[in-house]
């Protein structure tokens, strides 16, 4: 198995492809159908040939999504990175709105690990029809 910093072939099958970004190679596809990573070229057998472009860009869309990016604020990303080039403060914004609902989902998860806290520790472990946790569960009980 190869890793990106010692590629030094030019080019790649998918499985190769697949192997240097620890992406699957389904995803893969997925990623060509949808226009995030640009088609390879194929052999005279139909075979897809990568190059050290696809790996750095697959290898972007990964990281991008395992920080939460959503595929359309990476879609984003890519294109300001394109032969323009981006200013420093476009991508700012996408990644300062990113930090901003990152925020609120802890916010959120804050507000409902207290929630959560405070109905376990009222919790007598008696039956069900007693039981608080039970009770913020249900739709029906918790109105």
């Amino acid at each position: 198995m190869h890793s990106i910093t010692d590629v030094r072939a030019e080019s790649f099958a998918i499985g190769d492809l697949s192997d240097l970004t620890t992406v699957n190679i389904e995803t893969i596809r997925y990623y060509e159908r949808i226009g995030m990573l640009p088609a390879p070229p194929r052999t005279a057998g139909g075979r897809r040939v990568y190059d050290l472009t696809h790996v750095r860009i697959l290898a972007f869309i990964r990281r991008s999504r395992e920080l939460g990016f959503s595929l359309e604020e990476i879609r984003a990303l890519i294109r300001l990175g394109g032969p323009d080039k981006a200013s420093c403060r476009q991508v700012r914004e996408i990644a300062t709105h990113h930090l901003d609902d990152i925020r609120a989902k802890i916010a959120d998860l804050r507000k409902m690990e207290r929630l959560l806290s405070k109905t376990v520790a009222q919790c007598t472990g008696t039956k069900a029809p007693d039981c608080p946790v039970l009770d913020i569960l249900d739709i029906r009980r918790s109105k």
